[in-house]
């Protein structure tokens, strides 16, 4: 709903004024503006109250009539700005990688020739006249708004609501006016504004310079031309078009403020056994597993590895949990199987499945989107803030499985139920920012199931919640897999939560998994690595042993891309062997999992 400001009532009461005397001016003060007399050159009078020009005419009936021509031109002239601008630069952003880059250099070579000079290229090329200087003004405004657009679409397009779009397979167009378009429309509409009263002051510019309108036309730039010529025997003629141009300009940019300021939208399957399955090593893809993966890599252009290597099952109805600093490589490990993986990063892996789901190609986009479900860390960003919440949340229904609107309603009612979201009907109706931030995860989770999806990946689903509501979504997420029998990812920096809801553990770093152990062994504090056990007594205990200070890792993860030839850790690690900074550890059984560590090889 629009706020009514004094300043966006002023603004259109005036704009508002302005047009209906370029609708009437022409058929009331026509004939005066045109009427020879020969009074030429008179100064301000009762009868002439903006005196005459040089051939005795009514300067402000000239004035007034004016008007239509100008707003006409200058609507024309922003129009044609906004259209190239706006569609250039978000249309960048919802192409591939290679357009996208061909694009933003192509505005950055529009943005570097000024306006006024690529204005006048313009008009010499089409000669003068109205539709020169409209097409030349248009043309001249439209690289600021592609930079704007673009710079605004690179913001929103890292948004996780368009990863998840991406991920349903919305086209390219509705990606663009579903999901850009609306999240950066309140700077838009400021820059209409501002080009609105910027194309209004070149289009007259041109005109007084006589590139524009041509005799015996005239809009209020080529009374200003001839005003100029008495500006000191005669100042009332330059005067009435100096004053149109410049209230006109200064009532579209307080219309501009307050539309602005109003646009924002925010002023069944089998259950499986709690204790969950036994670990195993990651080796060869027995075909069992739900989720297999062997070798992932994700890597930078440059051939910087950020994930190294990994391999790991999730098995039906399982929980596994990945933790580890953060840049151990978790969420880009999650990201690369659900395919959303930034521009520029790319993922390779030996095997890469879900089901039959082959995920190493061009996996069908619709059992894609259908059989893997995401949650996502932050609730205030995993939703559009400019659309409401029936329209989001319903999107896989209605787009993959052609669910009915009604039906996919009803199902959306029933899963916002089952999550605990009071008032279901209530909350469709209403934008993300009405919503708290617990409500919102509910929410986010009932959105990433309602497709009852084979795999849910829940990427840090309670960093941004306090403790509280943490413990109501990890009692949903743990319900969700008892009763549904979902399999998960869950993946947090925090290894007290991954404890107490995951069967099995992967702990992780820098870009490799370092240990695989069941949550048994986790919480009996029977972990095999230095890494893992550095990360237990790190970790805060309320009762039983370990109540006092707690120990830290001394130190920093290394970067990408200065990773040591051995072992990650070594350098952090107080039990390092010479032999852990020359090669890598290798893969040594444990209890029920197995670790990483040249240390076990060598007690083994």
């Amino acid at each position: 709903m629009i706020r009514w400001t004094p300043g966006l009532r002023a603004g259109l009461i005036g704009l508002a004024v302005i047009a209906v005397i370029g609708l009437v001016a022409p058929v009331f003060f026509g004939e005066a503006a045109q009427r020879l007399t020969g009074a030429a050159r008179q100064g301000a009078s009762a009868g002439h109250w903006l005196g005459t020009d040089a051939l005795g005419r009514d300067v402000l009936a000239r004035t007034l009539v004016a008007t239509r021509l100008t707003l006409l031109m200058t609507l024309a002239a922003t129009a044609i700005a906004g259209t190239i601008g706006i569609l250039l630069g978000a249309l960048v952003w919802v192409t591939g990688p290679r357009v996208r880059e061909a694009g933003l250099r192509l505005i950055d070579l529009m943005v570097s020739y000024p306006a006024v000079i690529l204005a006048l290229v313009v008009a010499a090329i089409l000669g003068a006249g109205p539709v020169a200087a409209v097409l030349a003004i248009g043309v001249a405004w439209s690289p600021a708004f592609a930079r704007l657009t673009a710079n605004l679409a690179a913001s929103v397009a890292g948004r996780d609501f368009v990863a998840t779009a991406r991920l349903l397979g919305v086209p390219p167009a509705r990606l663009l006016t579903r999901h850009l378009l609306p999240n950066i429309a309140e700077p838009l509409l400021v820059l209409l504004s501002l080009a609105f009263a910027g194309t209004l002051t070149a289009l007259s510019g041109l005109s007084f310079l006589g590139l524009g309108v041509q005799p015996p036309s005239y809009d209020w730039g080529a009374l200003l031309n001839t005003g100029l010529e008495t500006i000191y025997t005669n100042p009332a003629e330059a005067v009435g078009p100096a004053v149109a141009i410049t209230v006109t300009g200064v009532l579209a940019g307080f219309v501009g403020d307050g539309l602005a300021a109003g646009a924002n939208p925010r002023t069944g399957r089998r259950a499986v056994p709690a204790s969950g399955p036994v670990a195993r090593e990651a080796g060869d893809d027995d075909g069992e597993a739900l989720l297999a993966v062997r070798g992932l890599t994700v890597s930078l252009p440059g051939g910087v590895r950020l994930v190294d290597g990994v391999s790991f099952d999730v098995h039906a109805g399982e929980i596994v949990g990945i933790v580890g600093e953060s840049g151990s490589g978790k969420s880009l490990t999650a990201m690369a199987v659900a395919r959303l993986l930034p521009d520029g990063v790319r993922s390779d892996a030996a095997t890469l499945r879900l089901g039959d789901l082959d995920l190493t190609g061009r996996a069908d986009q619709a059992r894609l989107a259908t059989e893997i479900g995401i949650v996502y860390q932050d609730p205030s960003s995993s939703f559009n803030p400019a659309l409401r919440m029936e329209r989001q949340i319903v999107e896989v229904l209605r787009r993959h499985l052609r669910v009915p609107r009604r039906e996919a309603r009803r199902r959306a009612v029933a899963a916002l139920e089952s999550v605990g979201v009071s008032r279901p009907e209530l909350r469709l109706r209403q934008h993300p920012h009405e919503l708290s931030g617990g409500m919102r995860q509910r929410a986010m989770i009932a959105s990433a199931v309602l497709q009852e999806p084979r795999l849910l990946i829940a990427d840090e689903p309670t960093t941004a919640l306090d403790v509280t509501v943490q413990a109501e979504v990890l009692d949903l997420l743990r319900g969700i897999n008892r009763d549904q029998g979902t399999a998960m990812v869950f993946i947090s920096h925090d290894i007290g939560v991954v404890g107490s809801l995951c069967h099995r553990v992967l702990v992780m770093y820098a870009g490799r998994v370092v240990e695989d152990l069941t949550v048994d062994d986790l919480r009996a504090g029977r972990a095999a690595h230095p890494y893992t056990r550095a990360l237990l007594a790190a970790t805060p205990r309320l009762t039983g042993e370990g109540t006092g200070e707690l120990a830290t890792i001394p130190g920093r993860p290394p970067a990408p891309d200065a990773r040591p030839a051995g072992c990650a850790f070594a350098p952090r690690c107080p039990l390092a062997l010479p032999v852990c900074a020359e090669s890598e550890p290798p893969t040594v059984r444990t209890g029920t999992g197995w670790a990483a560590c040249h240390l076990l090889e060598e007690a083994s």
